[in-house]
């Protein structure tokens, strides 16, 4: 027998194939740790129904001035209106002052031709009246709150009532001059 084999140490041979089993057990460990935790954090993706809710894009071209529609976004309906030359004019001629809830109508808009904005009354949740066209749009020709008496105005503006803040107006971006991308 050679000196380092009686005395414990390995020779040069042996101590690389030492080296080399160490290493392979440890990746091996690595690559079995990996396998046990990626399904684990896979699972705190957000699912493909989730992050089909995130966002909606929109067709505008085919509303005609004056028309409104209604787009689910989020499980919450989402208002769009084409807004006609008046109704443009008259949210933009409201003296901040005036308002209970101040929000200049260039704040809530990208394009004056079209308000977009969450349809759920501010005060209980309700859904306001407004987008069709026989529909009770309140005292300011916007929308009207009949559970509770909320008015708001042709920019979505809480203008009398018990509500106390404007219908909100979701993120959104215009990805041509008449596709819209909410969320």
């Amino acid at each position: 027998m050679s000196e380092s084999t009686e005395t414990g140490h390995a020779s040069e041979d042996g101590g690389s194939r030492r080296d080399f089993l160490g290493m392979l057990t440890m990746a091996t460990a690595a690559v079995g740790a990996a396998s046990f935790a990626w399904p684990i954090i896979d699972s705190m993706n957000p699912s493909a129904e989730v992050l089909a809710l995130a966002s909606t894009e929109v067709d505008l071209s085919a509303m005609e001035v004056g028309q409104s529609i209604t787009i689910i976004w989020r499980k919450k309906p989402v208002f769009i209106r084409r807004r006609t030359p008046e109704e443009i004019a008259e949210a933009e001629a409201v003296p901040l002052d005036e308002l209970s809830d101040p929000e200049a109508d260039e704040a809530r808009v990208k394009n004056p031709e079209f308000l977009i904005m969450v349809g759920v009354c501010t005060h209980l949740g309700c859904i306001p009246l407004g987008q069709a066209a026989g529909d009770n749009k309140g005292d300011f020709g916007g929308w009207f709150c009949p559970c509770h008496g909320s008015h708001y105005d042709t920019s979505g503006r809480i203008r009398k009532g018990p509500a106390p803040k404007n219908l909100p107006v979701p993120d959104y971006e215009y990805l041509s001059d008449t596709l819209v991308k909410i969320g």
